[in-house]
């Protein structure tokens, strides 16, 4: 249906004709080695017990465990993966000439749902290759109100994640990400901006400043990712629409009072 090497017709413009959005098109994954992805699994394993680890400290920790690395090494699979240590904050990176808004929810206590909304994304390892997920969530009852994945940290399937959750669900008050290039990048500040959203970034080196999503990345990976090791990116997105099923409407969650996310966020919407 779609085809790479058409001339004079690229696969964003043929996604366009076709109706599709350009974050389903996959092209075909660059072999990478078996220890590469090992070492990734086990860096994605790490960072989200110690978010603090920079690449010298995951150098160390490769090493103890008797794989033979050295830092310029890590660092490369850990700017593939799009990590960084949590001092000059993590998962993205802000682009040159990108305006960075302050962040608004210091000090402010989120007690009603679609006060607030937040997103990040992170690196998902498969049996052969990996993927990017997207989420955003509700603040306040942590419900995941839409996710996308992708074989790129593009601006496109984070956009395609707040079109669908703006479609859904009525607006937040204020919308908070990191100071990653797709957050900051003109559509996407521009579409929040169109719709009366406030925006809000944290701060440089504030781990606690997305901490909600923070722990949706951990919860997702432990209860699922590592779990199925999906082989293909249909199988991972079918393996996450029921997990984020599950999330939502049946798992329960002490912070909520042993309420599901759904039980929360219905009710906040009937008041």
């Amino acid at each position: 249906m779609v085809e790479p090497e058409r001339a004079g017709l690229s696969v964003r413009r043929q996604c366009e004709v076709l109706g599709l959005p350009r974050s389903t098109f996959y092209y075909p994954a660059v072999p990478e080695s078996e220890e590469d992805l090992c070492l990734k699994r086990l860096i994605d394993e790490e960072y989200l017990q110690h978010p603090f680890y920079g690449s010298r400290n995951m150098t160390e920790r490769l090493q103890r465990l008797e794989y033979d690395v050295n830092r310029k090494r890590v660092q490369r699979l850990m700017r593939e993966m799009g990590i960084q240590a949590i001092y000059p904050k993590k998962t993205t990176v802000p682009a040159a000439g990108h305006k960075i808004y302050p962040y608004l929810l210091r000090g402010v206590k989120i007690v009603r749902v679609n006060q607030v909304w937040s997103t990040d994304i992170t690196y998902v390892p498969m049996q052969r290759g990996f993927m990017y997920l997207v989420a955003i969530m509700d603040w306040h009852s942590r419900y995941v109100l839409s996710w996308r994945v992708s074989n790129t940290m593009d601006t496109t399937f984070c956009l395609e994640a707040l079109e669908e959750a703006l479609a859904r669900w009525p607006a937040p008050e204020v919308f908070n990400t990191d100071q990653g290039s797709q957050f900051t990048s003109e559509v996407f500040t521009g579409r929040l901006e169109a719709a009366g959203i406030a925006i809000s970034m944290d701060g440089r080196g504030r781990a606690l400043d997305n901490v909600f999503i923070e722990r949706l990345w951990r919860t997702v990976k432990y209860e699922n990712i590592y779990l199925k090791e999906y082989k293909t990116p249909d199988e991972l997105i079918e393996g996450l629409t029921q997990y984020f099923t599950f999330y939502d409407q049946e798992r329960f969650h002490q912070g909520l009072g042993k309420r599901t996310p759904w039980e929360v966020y219905g009710e906040g919407l009937a008041v």
